[in-house]
C-alpha cells in the first residue's frame, strides 16, 4: 500500500513538471513571437527606439527595448530612456478629476463655464461631457476627439484650489514614488528623453513640444507606468467605484469612459489610451477581465498614427493586434502581417482575422506616403476583405472610410494617376456614418474632398458647408479646410 501511495506521488510530481515545463515553453513562444513581430511592426513604421511592457497579476511577464533613443550617437534604448506620453496624460487628469469627485470637491455634473474664468461653452456642457469627448454637436450623444480636454485643467485647479503641477505631484507622482515622471515644461528637463524624429524624406531629428495641461505634458518610462497601472488595478489611488465609473463607456456604442477609451471585442472589455505627438507616440491597452496590460513608448509617431486611433478603435491598431494575438486570444498561428503575393485564408477566429486585414490596409495607405508600392498592397487586401466580407457596410466605419479615402489622394498628390477603384465604397460608407452622424466632420471632409476629385462642386459645397455651420464644434484642421475651398470655389466669406 505504501508503495502505491509513493509511487502515486511520485506521477503526481512528475505530471506538475511535466505541466509547469510545458508552461513555460508556451510563455517562451509566446514572448519570442511578440518579440518577432514588434521587430518587424518598428522596422515596418521605420520607429528608432521602441519601449514595451506587458504586466499580468501585478507582475511584469515582457519588457523589451528596441532600437535607438538617439541615432547620431547609437545610444540605445534602455530602462533609463524617458518618453513624452502625450495624450496618455489624460488618463492621470481623469484619476485627479475623480479623487475630487471623491472629495466632494466637484460633480461630474457641474457645468464647465463654473471653473472657466469666462463663460465658454454653457450651462447645458458639464464636467462629465469634456472628460468623455462628447461636448461637440448633440452633446452626450456622440464621441469626437477634442482640444476642449484641456478645460480640465482649470476643473482640477478651482476645486483643489491648487495648481495642476501641485495636484498632479500630491496625488499621484509622490504617492507612488514615481522617480521617472514629471510635467515636461521646458529644455532644462530633456537629459535623458529619447530624441525625437519624424518620418518625412526618411528619418529625420524633430522636436518636443513643451508645456503640459491635462490633455498632454506628462514624460515617463515603463517601470513608472506599470507602477501607476498596479495603483490603478489595486484602487490605491482611487476607489473601486470611481474607478468603474471612470473606465466605463459614457453611452450606448461611446469608445469613451472618463480619460480613457473603453471598448468591447471579442467578448473582452479593453480600456485603453494613446499618445500622439508628431515625434512620439505611446498606447496603453488593458483587459481588466485577465488583469493583463500592455505599455508601449516611442520616439516618432507611427506607433499611433497609422491606426487613426483618435477615432475610438484600437482594433485598428497592429501593436495591439499582435497583443492580443500573443498574450489575449491565443491564436499565435495566425500570422500578423500578410504578404501580398499570398493571402492567408482564416482557419480560425474570422471577426478578428478581419481586423488584422483591415489594419495592415490601413498601415499600408498610410506608408503609401513613403512607398508608392504599398498603394497597391493596400488595395490587394481590401479586395481581399470585399471578396471575402461582401456585406461591407456591416462592419465599415470611419477608420475604413480614412483608408479609402486616404488611397484616392496618396494617388492624386503623388501624381500616380486617378485612383477610383473604391470610389462605390466611399459614398456607401459616407452615406451611412452621415445618416448616423449628421455632423460628423471626418466623414463630411473625406466625402466633401472626394467630390472635388470628382469636379462635383455641388456635393462638397454640401459637406464643407456642414462642417463650417455646424453648431457647437470647435475649430480644427477640417474647419480650416473647409472654410478655405468655400472661400476659394464659392466666394462665402
Amino acid at each position: 500500500m505504501k508503495n502505491i501511495i509513493l509511487l502515486l506521488i511520485l506521477i503526481g510530481f512528475l505530471s506538475s513538471c511535466t505541466e509547469k515545463e510545458d508552461k513555460e515553453e508556451m510563455i517562451d513562444k509566446q514572448a519570442a513571437q511578440f518579440t518577432s513581430e514588434l521587430t518587424e511592426l518598428k522596422q515596418y513604421f521605420k520607429i528608432p527606439g521602441l519601449a514595451v511592457s506587458i504586466e499580468k497579476n501585478g507582475e511584469n511577464v515582457y519588457r523589451n527595448y528596441f532600437g535607438v533613443a538617439d541615432i547620431e550617437k547609437s545610444t540605445e534604448l534602455d530602462a533609463t530612456t524617458l518618453f513624452p506620453i502625450a495624450s496618455i496624460t489624460k488618463v492621470f487628469s481623469g484619476v485627479l478629476t475623480m479623487k475630487l469627485v471623491e472629495q466632494k470637491k466637484l460633480s461630474l455634473d457641474d457645468p464647465i463655464d463654473k471653473f472657466l474664468p469666462k463663460p465658454m461653452l454653457g450651462d447645458s456642457i458639464l464636467v462629465k461631457h469634456i472628460l468623455s469627448h462628447t461636448s461637440q454637436g448633440n452633446v452626450g450623444k456622440h464621441f469626437y476627439y477634442s482640444s476642449r480636454f484641456g478645460l480640465i485643467t482649470k476643473v482640477i485647479e478651482k476645486a483643489s484650489g491648487t495648481s495642476f503641477s501641485e495636484m498632479m505631484e500630491k496625488e499621484i507622482i509622490t504617492p507612488l514614488n514615481l522617480k521617472n515622471t514629471f510635467l515636461l515644461k521646458d529644455s532644462t528637463q530633456i537629459s535623458r528623453i529619447a530624441k525625437p524624429y519624424i518620418l518625412d524624406n526618411g528619418i529625420e531629428v524633430g522636436f518636443i513640444d513643451y508645456g503640459y495641461s491635462s490633455s498632454a505634458g506628462i514624460v515617463s518610462n515603463s517601470e513608472d507606468l506599470a507602477i501607476f497601472n498596479n495603483a490603478l488595478d489595486n484602487n490605491l489611488i482611487i476607489s473601486s467605484t470611481s474607478k468603474n465609473i471612470m473606465f466605463t463607456s459614457f453611452g450606448n456604442n461611446l469608445p469613451y469612459g472618463y480619460g480613457i477609451f473603453n471598448q468591447q471585442f471579442e467578448n473582452l472589455n479593453m480600456v485603453w489610451a494613446y499618445g500622439q505627438y508628431d515625434c512620439y507616440s505611446s498606447l496603453l491597452l488593458k483587459i481588466p477581465s485577465k488583469n493583463i496590460t500592455l505599455s508601449l513608448l516611442a520616439n516618432n509617431s507611427l506607433l499611433s498614427d497609422p491606426a487613426r486611433l483618435i477615432n475610438g478603435d484600437v482594433t485598428s491598431s497592429l501593436f495591439a493586434l499582435s497583443f492580443l494575438k500573443n498574450y489575449v486570444l491565443k491564436l499565435n498561428e495566425m500570422p500578423l502581417f500578410e504578404k501580398q503575393d499570398a493571402i492567408s485564408k482564416p482557419l480560425s477566429n474570422t471577426e478578428f482575422y478581419r481586423k488584422k486585414i483591415l489594419g495592415q490596409a490601413l498601415a499600408e495607405s498610410y506608408m503609401a506616403r513613403f512607398q508608392p508600392e504599398k498603394l497597391k498592397t493596400s488595395k490587394k487586401l481590401l479586395n481581399h476583405i470585399f471578396s471575402e466580407y461582401p456585406d461591407y457596410l456591416e462592419y465599415a466605419d470611419l477608420n475604413l472610410l480614412h483608408n479609402l479615402s486616404f488611397l484616392k489622394d496618396v494617388a492624386f498628390y503623388m501624381e500616380l494617376g486617378e485612383f477610383n477603384d473604391f470610389d462605390t465604397q466611399i459614398e456607401n460608407i459616407g452615406k451611412k456614418i452621415i445618416a448616423q452622424e449628421p455632423n460628423n466632420p471626418y466623414a463630411h471632409s473625406y466625402l466633401g474632398t472626394f467630390y472635388v476629385r470628382k469636379d462635383n462642386k455641388e456635393k462638397a459645397k454640401y459637406h464643407f458647408e456642414n462642417i463650417v455651420n455646424a453648431k457647437n464644434f470647435s475649430k480644427n484642421w477640417y474647419t480650416n479646410e473647409a472654410q478655405q475651398w468655400l472661400n476659394e470655389n464659392i466666394n462665402i466669406k
